[in-house]
């Protein structure tokens, strides 16, 4: 008699562990199928954006379009939700953020933006080519102090306070956003505000292209393995 019970307890634990190893590798292949189907949607939805920003997300200074390969999944969604919203791209000297207002409506829904972000998150970064010449980056690095509270001593971006990694972005588009920040013309969202306050501390466009010099300096590898995550 026990030794029946037994073997009946053991029959449907058995029975149990066949089911549960089943349902996770049902569960892991709907995963699997699931993050496919949001790449292939994710590429889908870019193919738009291929435009101004490239096939592999490396930028067009032409087009005002900033290199956006490999930039954090949460700081490309956070910045498509402020365009939606209106809350960057609307004032009239934007003319790049102009472009992207209306690109950003044709992400309907909160799925489709998420798509797209982790798309260009999953891409590979792209070297910039430097185009400023002038700034000093000796002086830079002194003037690069007060940014590091947020963007971190090697430009790696922090997520807890929203500020995205800058080191081996262009800097071409480093001056402009810089530019935008301090007269205001970049957004209202709450870390547009607080930048123009920085941006403010930097006088001239010179003293702009000598904390850029330095920015330039900071190796992306190094401010990747930095980054907990853009």
């Amino acid at each position: 008699m026990l030794l029946a019970r037994s073997r009946r307890s053991v029959v449907l634990s058995t029975r149990s562990l066949v089911f549960s190893l089943v349902w996770l590798a049902a569960s892991v292949g709907s995963a699997s199928r699931a993050s496919a189907a949001d790449t292939d949607r994710g590429a889908e939805l870019y193919e738009l954006c291929t435009q101004c920003h490239g096939v592999a997300g490396e930028g067009n200074q032409a087009a005002l379009a900033p290199g956006i390969a490999g930039l954090p999944e949460w700081y490309v969604l956070a910045q498509l939700q402020h365009f939606k919203k209106g809350e960057r791209g609307m004032h009239p000297e934007d003319t790049g953020g102009l472009r992207m207002y209306p690109m950003s409506q044709t992400l309907k829904t909160p799925e489709d933006m998420q798509a797209v972000a982790a798309f260009v998150a999953a891409m590979p970064k792209v070297s910039s080519e430097r185009t400023l010449e002038g700034g000093d980056a000796t002086r830079g690095a002194q003037l690069y102090t007060i940014c590091v509270a947020c963007h971190g001593p090697d430009g790696a971006g922090n997520e807890a306070l929203g500020s995205p990694p800058i080191a081996g972005q262009s800097d071409w588009y480093l001056l402009s956003s810089l530019q935008k920040l301090k007269s205001g013309h970049r957004g209202t969202y709450p870390n547009a505000v607080v930048m123009r306050g920085m941006a403010g501390t930097l006088t001239d466009e010179q003293a702009m292209k000598d904390v850029i010099a330095h920015i330039m300096t900071l190796h992306p590898t190094n401010a990747a393995a930095a980054a907990p995550n853009q």
